[in-house]
């Protein structure tokens, strides 16, 4: 198993990050399933006193991907091989997300905690075990670095380099990370951690970046 833990922190507080997390969340998948085809919402309800997640929001979709695969997989592919199952349970600022593929089972699961807290610097959000903290790998991401964005996926009006909120005074932010220096804004982090199973040979290490890249 693949553990990764991702720090992003952004100038804004953990309640602002709320108000603009639905939004972000919708984009993503429409983007990443041509419009929204292919999702299929079976669950989406409120739940309370979850032992592990607390009150919040559960939602359970199924991503059909035969239409993104050549019609000779689509032929080939073993039933339920095409379905990608993606339980969450929204407890901002806490969330829980699991994929999961029927065919796969127990082979293949991508289990994603994600807290937002005030402020950055935390080691151990999401306290780990002494064993997961020595397979953890930590990854700290810049949003003011642009030299990990591949040119197709570069938007000028989403750079936060370029950016500034007449609203709030904030931005843009200078591309050495000094921003977060600024006392007068707001800073929150956060911590994303991936825990990824993928018993394929030969392609589970390949199979996680492409996840992280996806996501």
């Amino acid at each position: 198993m693949e553990i990764k833990e991702y720090r992003i922190t952004l100038p804004v507080s953990v309640e602002e990050y709320k108000i603009g997390q639905l939004y972000a969340v919708a984009e993503a998948s429409k983007n990443e399933t041509g419009g929204g085809e292919g999702i299929e919402v079976v669950v989406n309800e409120p739940y309370s006193d979850h032992a592990k997640y607390g009150s919040g929001q559960y939602t359970h979709k199924v991503f059909h991907l035969s239409k993104k695969v050549p019609s000779v997989i689509r032929l080939l592919a073993p039933k339920g091989s095409l379905e990608v199952h993606e339980k969450a349970w929204n407890a901002y600022p806490y969330c829980r997300t699991e994929y999961s593929n029927p065919y796969m089972s127990d082979n293949f699961y991508i289990y994603i905690d994600t807290w937002h807290r005030e402020g950055e610097g935390e080691e151990n959000v999401h306290k780990l075990t002494a064993e997961e903290l020595g397979n953890r790998v930590v990854v700290d991401i810049d949003i003011s670095d642009n030299n990990c964005v591949a040119p197709s996926d570069y938007k000028e009006d989403e750079d936060p380099t370029k950016f500034h909120s007449k609203k709030t005074g904030r931005g843009p932010l200078d591309c050495e990370g000094e921003w977060k220096k600024n006392d007068h804004w707001p800073k929150m982090t956060c911590y994303k951690l991936y825990q990824v199973q993928f018993k394929w040979w030969g392609l589970q290490t390949k199979f996680f970046h492409l996840t992280l890249l996806g996501s």
